[in-house]
């Protein structure tokens, strides 16, 4: 029985666009909630079920659709909730309803019943008449059902259902141990020998931090990424670099908050999960269903990359050791010396670092490019809007417009970091859009953990920042102009290895000269960042690039390394790691980009799991799409632009990946852009 507060999920919301009414709700009404909405859509699958009319697209496909709104809709406020305010509260609702969810989605698609009734709309799906596009979701509800174990006999849907049941419970423990470690601060600075090196906004913002903390007088170096790199960069505390980098890089590595067990139980689960379904290995399964089609795909990429990458990386490590000895420091670069040294090496190298950069990159200025970007590419406009309401007073809601003044959607911008959110960026849909049944349109959210500045201060990124921003702002893009007329077609429900191509091509814009030259202004004097500086920007961009890629290729060969294993009984997971590493010739000064204990990509949900590799995938579509542009002369060349928007945004899974990619593009792509957007083909 739903409490009054539930109530609010199941009825029309009245706010602009249907905006989700904040405030409206506190966390018990979830409980109450889901329990009305999954018993709604059992009733929902049953009369599905039950029908004595002959299955068809109409009766049995358009009604799966259909089925299960309002617990989509509490679903995924639910996902956004726990993941930007978690909380005692929130942590054990989420530890209730995980497996709940679990138990449904499998009892849901292993329901003989409605699988017979799909199989005969698939087996007629060509006499009927259908549209590519309804052939298309005749096919992908087949394969879900079939990925869930439809084809299973009684005892096996049952186990089934246990494994998915317990793997729902411990990727929510996994998450939570990864939170709770990442609540506590990495480092309280005490005086000013402290903060030698620190820049005077990053010191204001560790302060900022404190005094939220309840350390007034004091600085404090989180653990989020946005934090911990700035300080490595740029602290000349090589003792205190060693315990920021290894509290950031010991997250869910110890104590009460220990995943590695945790780990050893996702593999032997996923592994049975495999074996059920007539698979070898768990990457095999997951592999299947993906561009890369196959585990050997997958990781002959990563290893073409590998081997270049190390050997930059090798001529890195060099040139920082030679520094280091010519300082008459008297010992060999550490994993937590990387950052400072690298940090030397350009400023030597280019005249460039990030503190003399960080200026330039203003959020709010920022956040204006990305808009731009997308207005000259696309067409869209951005209308702040005040009077929506917010999940978090830091949250900005913009109205999107399409061409002119046409209503496209809404976007939610949550941007810096704070105590009970998940670390790292992510784009979400609180809202697909779609055109079944007169249609709904998006609602997307970026979450990002960029430092807060102090009071009056703008907040200044990083490159990497501002890469992020542009990054997630494409994942947005994707959920906003996605044009699917079928809901789980729609906007990011693609391919694993598509799915960072609307993101990674939008990186490219960042660096580009005529974006520098209109949002890059410095936050103290205005000025427009300088010519000379644009040139060394563009000259220094291969710079660092084998760190960069063996920390971000271990971590996708250690995942595919630990899902290719047929028993993974008794794992134990530092160990495998290690090994996994020292097999690959892993530098001793590289850390993976996420070591295992807290590699929440593929521990606290599946879906990248065995799918780290993405990343790389992805890059070698968003190179070779980039160059189209390239070729025709113009970064906003308005054709280009807009076969980008046609067959790669709007799309969705209503196409093959690969046929629309061809359909952009004009043929496959290949490999020799992402090399030489690395600096890597010299290398190789």
């Amino acid at each position: 029985m739903s409490g009054a507060g539930a109530e609010v999920f199941f009825q029309p919301w009245t706010t602009p666009f249907g905006a989700p009414p904040f405030g409206a709700w506190t966390p018990a009404d979830f409980g109450p909630a889901f329990e009305r909405a999954l018993a709604e859509h059992r009733r929902e699958l049953a009369d599905i079920g039950a029908q004595t009319a002959p299955p068809d697209f109409e009766n049995t496909i358009l009604a799966l659709e259909r089925a299960g709104r309002p617990l989509g809709r509490i679903a995924a406020l639910f996902d956004h909730q726990t993941s930007t305010q978690a909380g005692p509260e929130f942590d054990a609702l989420e530890r209730e309803i995980a497996p709940r969810l679990a138990r449904h989605q499998v009892e849901y698609r292993a329901d003989a019943g409605l699988f017979a009734r799909v199989e005969a709309v698939y087996a007629r799906r060509e006499a009927l008449g259908l549209d590519a596009e309804a052939q298309r979701l005749v096919e992908r509800h087949r394969i879900e059902f079939i990925r869930a174990g439809a084809m299973l006999d009684a005892s096996g849907k049952d186990r089934l259902r246990a494994v998915m049941e317990a793997l729902a419970d411990v990727f929510t423990r996994f998450r939570q141990n990864v939170m709770a470690d990442e609540r506590r601060a990495a480092l309280v600075l005490e005086n000013e020998a402290d903060l030698e090196g620190l820049s005077p906004e990053l010191r204001a913002a560790a302060a900022a931090d404190a005094e939220a903390r309840g350390l007034p007088g004091k600085w404090v170096i989180s653990v989020s990424r946005s934090s911990v790199e700035p300080f490595l960069q740029a602290s000349t505390r090589r003792d205190l670099r060693q315990i920021v980098f290894e509290a950031f890089t010991r997250r869910g590595d110890a104590g009460a908050t220990d995943n590695k067990p945790l780990i050893a139980e996702i593999l032997r689960l996923r592994a049975e999960r495999a074996h059920l379904l007539g698979f070898d290995t768990y990457a095999d399964y997951a592999l299947s269903d993906t561009m890369a089609g196959t585990l050997a795909a997958a990781e002959g990429l990563l290893l073409r990359v590998w081997a270049p990458a190390l050997r930059r990386a090798d001529e890195e490590r060099a040139d920082m050791q030679a520094l280091i000895d010519a300082e008459g420091g008297g010992f060999p670069l550490a994993a937590w010396d990387w950052r400072f040294y690298a940090e030397k090496v350009r400023r030597e190298r280019f005249a460039l670092d990030e503190a003399g950069l960080k200026p330039y990159f203003q959020l709010d200025l920022m956040i204006e490019a990305v808009q731009d970007v997308a207005g000259r590419l696309f067409g869209l406009s951005f209308v702040l809007r005040d009077d929506l309401p917010r999940p978090h007073p830091d949250v900005r809601i913009w109205e999107v417009r399409d061409r002119g003044e046409t209503p496209l959607g809404l976007f939610y911008g949550d941007y810096f970091a704070r105590p009970g959110k998940r670390s790292g960026a992510w784009m979400s849909s609180l809202r697909v859009p779609h055109g079944l049944d007169g249609g709904e349109g998006p609602i997307v959210t970026n979450t990002c953990n960029f430092v807060k500045p102090a009071p009056g201060r703008p907040a200044l990124l990083s490159l990497n920042d501002a890469r992020t921003l542009f990054h997630e702002f494409g994942h947005g893009l994707h959920g906003l102009l996605s044009r699917a007329h079928y809901p789980s077609l729609s906007a990011t429900n693609v391919a694993l290895d598509f799915v960072e191509l609307p993101s990674q091509i939008y990186e490219h814009w960042l660096l580009r000269p005529e974006v520098l030259r209109r949002f890059a202004r410095h936050a103290e004097t205005g000025e427009t960042l300088p010519e000379a500086l644009i040139a060394r920007i563009q000259a220094a961009r291969h710079f660092n690039q084998g760190f960069t890629s063996v920390e971000m290729i271990a971590s996708a060969l250690v995942d595919l390394a630990y899902h290719r294993l047929p028993d993974p009984a008794g794992l134990d997971a530092e160990a495998f790691e290690r090994d996994t590493l020292a097999a690959l010739g892993m530098p001793a000064e590289i850390a993976m980009r996420h070591r295992s204990p807290h590699f929440a990509h593929i521990f606290d949900g599946d879906f990248y799991a065995a799918g780290y590799y993405a990343y790389l995938w992805a890059e070698v579509l968003d190179a070779d799409g980039f160059q189209a542009f390239v070729e025709a002369g113009d970064p906003f060349d308005a054709d280009v632009a807009d076969r980008l928007r046609r067959f790669i945004y709007e799309p969705g899974n209503s196409a093959d990946p690969a046929e629309l990619y061809r359909q952009f593009r004009g043929r496959d792509p290949g490999v020799e852009p992402l090399l030489a957007g690395r600096g890597l083909l010299s290398a190789g």
